[in-house]
């Protein structure tokens, strides 16, 4: 089986050019180029702004989803095809957030695309009993993942997360559970704890009872001593029942793993008789048709899925895993059995499950993970060429088309409690920043996951990288280097 990531990056030298990199002040563009690309985007982009002028007296700032990229203004998007994003001004962008990673064979295939019509055209999106694709999709998933022996399709990823804490739960019978600092497991009360930064605990939790991270801990990232602390202290308080994990590393791999670290992970769960859950909302499908576990070579108890079990289509989630755990969760009613409740009305619809099924057989037939990754090298290559021409700080790695572009590192920050006002001023200039180069790329034709994530798919021809270089060169050639001397 072949995976998407050819060379394993150097955690650990990522890691310490990152730490250089947070040693200087933030390098922003210079100011007249920033003014110009935002005079640009006003220019090229006034049926978006206008829009989003109106949606803001409608919707919460603006937007219903966190992938909208908000500076100066988000872009209204009318059409997806292959690796372009054209808005309703009638202008194209070369598309690397990829709707946050699920479409792994570019937007809006036509081998998913026309065969969902024909469901649609059938069955509709939606009937409330059993359809084939539910079959069909979780026998194609446990094709690829031997590991995932059965499969329970839900709604989101949020979800899925929610339902796999809870089977860990019943099947222990113990209550705590350990996350990985910085990671992102969507937003469910018990999981809105030390997101995107290490220690930050409940720092995002407004609106959550702290009662309700009681049981949640933490764990440094890529430390197993770390891990094994928390778990020996957990065993004098009644045990783990879980640890869950982002194989790449927190945030999609902002933060990498050393290669050997999830094997570590199931020693130690193996060790102190924890369950491993491997959150694969990402690196399920995008890594290689295996996962991220069978690039590792880490059997997990549990799989969460997200985003590319739908293929890109709404209500993408699910759980899948070991036979009896996964029989914890059985559909139906069955009095007088001890069950994780888990619902969804829309779960498992025949839109979701056969967008799912066609996409994962297409992105086999296709070799496309192999070929997002490709392309990932490709850019990330061209990226950390021109960094070193043009003699800057920056630091660009990828896990195979999942691409990392670090420019003022805004997820690095440290906190430090004892001079929160500094640190609360320093997170607000780098991130003020990262939206400046995001805003940028933009105008440039660029769109990226918050201007340091970029995920490539098989559209991604060399032809579509190289011209993406050259929009990004033109971006990076406007840094003020001057920045770096104060």
């Amino acid at each position: 089986m072949s995976y998407a990531i050819s060379n394993y990056p150097d955690a650990r030298a990522i890691t310490g050019s990152i730490d250089a990199l947070m040693k200087l002040p933030p390098v922003a563009l210079q100011r007249d180029a920033m003014q110009a690309y935002l005079q640009q985007l006003d220019d090229k982009c006034p049926k978006s702004k206008a829009m989003i002028a109106e949606a803001k007296q409608f919707i919460p700032g603006g937007v219903q989803h966190n992938l909208s990229f908000n500076y100066p203004f988000p872009l209204v998007i009318d059409r997806a095809e292959g690796p372009y994003l054209y808005d309703i001004d009638g202008n194209q962008y070369i598309d690397f957030l990829q709707a946050g990673g699920p479409t792994v064979l570019g937007s809006n295939p036509p081998a998913v695309l026309e065969p969902v019509m024909e469901l649609l055209r059938k069955c509709g999106p939606v009937t409330g009993l059993f359809h084939e694709f539910e079959l069909k999709i979780a026998r194609e998933i446990n094709q690829h993942m031997p590991a995932v022996e059965m499969f329970r399709m839900l709604g989101s990823g949020t979800e899925a997360v929610m339902a796999a804490l809870r089977v860990a739960r019943l099947a222990t019978k113990r209550k705590r559970v350990i996350k990985i600092g910085g990671a992102y497991h969507g937003w469910s009360d018990q999981m809105v704890y030390s997101l995107k930064l290490p220690k930050s605990g409940r720092f995002e939790a407004h609106g959550i009872p702290r009662a309700c991270v009681k049981y949640t801990h933490e764990a440094a990232p890529n430390d197993l001593a770390s891990l094994e602390r928390v778990l020996f202290w957990n065993r004098l308080r009644g045990g783990t029942a879980a640890v869950i994990v982002e194989p790449v590393g927190p945030e999609s791999g902002t933060r990498p793993v050393d290669k050997d670290y999830n094997a570590g992970v199931r020693a130690l769960c193996d060790k102190f008789g924890a369950l491993l859950i491997f959150d694969e909302v990402v690196t399920g499908f995008r890594v290689g048709m295996g996962g991220a576990q069978g690039y590792f070579g880490v059997r997990p108890d549990l799989t969460v899925f997200g985003k590319v079990v739908a293929g890109g289509y709404p209500a993408a989630g699910g759980v899948g895993g070991r036979r009896d755990l996964m029989l914890l969760m059985a559909a139906g009613l069955e009095s007088g059995k001890k069950r994780a409740y888990v619902g969804g009305t829309l779960a498992a619809n025949p839109l979701s499950a056969a967008a799912g099924f066609f996409a994962i057989q297409e992105m086999a037939r296709t070799n496309a993970c192999e070929k997002a990754g490709q392309a990932g090298d490709r850019i990330t290559k061209g990226l950390q060429a021109i960094i070193q021409k043009l003699g800057l700080p920056f630091v660009a790695y990828n896990q195979g088309s999942i691409c990392h572009l670090e420019t003022v590192a805004a997820m690095f920050i440290k906190l430090d409690y004892l001079h929160i006002l500094r640190v609360l001023k320093e997170i607000k200039a780098r991130k003020h920043c990262m939206e400046e180069y995001g805003a940028a790329y933009a105008a440039e034709g660029l769109v990226t996951l918050a201007g340091s994530r970029l995920y490539t798919s098989m559209a991604d021809t060399d032809a579509v990288i190289d011209d993406a270089l050259a929009r990004f060169e033109r971006v990076l050639s406007k840094a003020d280097k001057s920045l770096l001397k104060v």
